[in-house]
């Protein structure tokens, strides 16, 4: 009978994330997040395009833009494990996101776009990181037993809002212009620090601050955050490839009807947050890292689905695979970025965070490059290659004593 009470008063990752008013708030500013960057993404070439007269080439040079986010992030998450003010460099984040917004959707000029998301929306990604490290805080101060799961309810609204963003943004745009749309993007990004508030992330115990916070890591401690991080730029650089070309590729060599690739592109996110929670509870039975190399195996499915199999049901199956892809690496990717490195997590967080504007220059390079020697469909056998890597290596990492269970 103890024994079934002890169990009915184990608090749940729900309940937890429900009765606090840090993490409730960090999951409604992380769906805002996801929302308003997804409904600008896909509209941002087509603005520089049809508003500003670029190039496709020109348009496409914009992504490398992004190379500047780890560099912000690196320093926001610098400067927050020196001083400790998680959410007040969070809110300044999410204020200079709402300025770069507001500056795009007013540019005049080809070089603006280019400008202002180097220098200024360089820095949005940094917010969420804020965020994930004020969690990752207060759950040491907690103790909190399922502290794993809040972090994955967390980042499961990030997905959320990536889900509905671009169905938003694309009947957002259509129905005004781009430039209102870009407006609404800044406002969902400033509209993050509503639901934090004024909380202020609960102070580590002193015990914790010096087992685990030194005034600055070095290098050499960094070095297999930075692996990790390395072979999940290899894992994401398949997404750009796949954005940039999946839809050509259908459209043209496939003939599908405009409903099956929607149905193609969107069954992914879907699958994605299905498999979130499921992760979870794989993971404490096999190992993060473990789980990480089958994830990273069913990126290489994904991408040779989409490379040989030249129908319909061979675009839905590789989709299906991403969606395993990022159900795992979506839940676990920051916790395991943290646990590397746990001297200064909100580093961590930034490095990892902001590691997708690596990945996607890296992908729109081997795209552009790619589909001229390969071609289409077998432009995607390079994000298979790179997904093999991404396995070997991961899975060395997990035998090696740098593993994170």
């Amino acid at each position: 009978m103890s024994r079934e009470l002890a169990v009915a008063a184990a608090p749940s990752a729900v309940r937890t994330v429900w009765n606090s008013p840090l993490y409730r708030g960090a999951t409604v500013a992380l769906f805002l997040s996801g929302l308003g960057i997804s409904a600008a993404a896909p509209q941002i070439a087509l603005f520089l395009v049809d508003d500003l007269h670029a190039s496709l080439t020109t348009a496409g040079l914009y992504y490398l833009t992004n190379i500047t986010a780890p560099v912000a992030g690196y320093l926001v998450g610098a400067r927050s494990d020196r001083t400790g003010k998680r959410l007040g460099l969070f809110r300044l984040c999410a204020l200079a996101g709402f300025l770069g917004w507001c500056a795009m959707a007013a540019a005049g000029q080809l070089w603006m776009p280019f400008v202002i998301s180097a220098v200024v929306l360089a820095f949005v990604g940094a917010a969420g990181s804020q965020l994930f490290a004020a969690v990752h805080d207060d759950l040491q101060v907690t103790e909190s037993p399922v502290g794993d799961g809040v972090v994955s309810i967390v980042r499961m609204a990030l997905t959320a809002g990536w889900i509905v963003g671009p169905v938003a943004g694309s009947l957002l745009a259509t129905a005004t212009n781009p430039r209102v749309m870009f407006v609404a993007t800044g406002v969902c990004t400033l509209a993050q620090i509503v639901p934090i508030g004024f909380s202020r992330a609960r102070p580590i115990r002193p015990e914790v601050v010096a087992e685990t916070k030194p005034e600055r890591p070095g290098l050499r401690i960094m070095v297999p955050l930075l692996i990790f991080t390395g072979l999940y730029v290899l894992i994401y650089a398949g997404e750009p490839i796949k954005y940039g070309f999946l839809p050509i590729y259908m459209h043209n060599d496939l003939h599908l009807p405009t409903a099956v690739s929607g149905a193609v592109i969107g069954i992914q996110p879907l699958i994605e947050l299905i498999l979130m929670p499921v992760a979870m509870v794989v993971a404490r039975r096999i190992g993060l890292m473990r789980l990480m190399v089958l994830g990273a195996a069913f990126g290489v499915g994904a991408n040779l689905c989409f490379a040989l199999t030249g129908n319909a049901a061979g675009m839905f199956a590789g989709q299906i695979f991403m969606g395993g892809v990022w159900g795992v690496f979506a839940a676990l990717g920051i916790i395991v970025a943290q646990r590397l490195l746990p001297q200064a997590v909100a580093t961590a967080s930034a490095i990892f965070m902001s590691s997708t504007a690596v990945a996607s220059a890296l992908g729109g390079l081997t795209g552009g490059v790619g589909v001229d020697l390969l071609g289409l469909p077998h432009v995607f056998l390079a994000p298979a290659l790179y997904g093999v890597i991404a396995a070997v290596g991961i899975a060395v990492m997990s035998r090696s004593r740098h593993a994170v269970s």
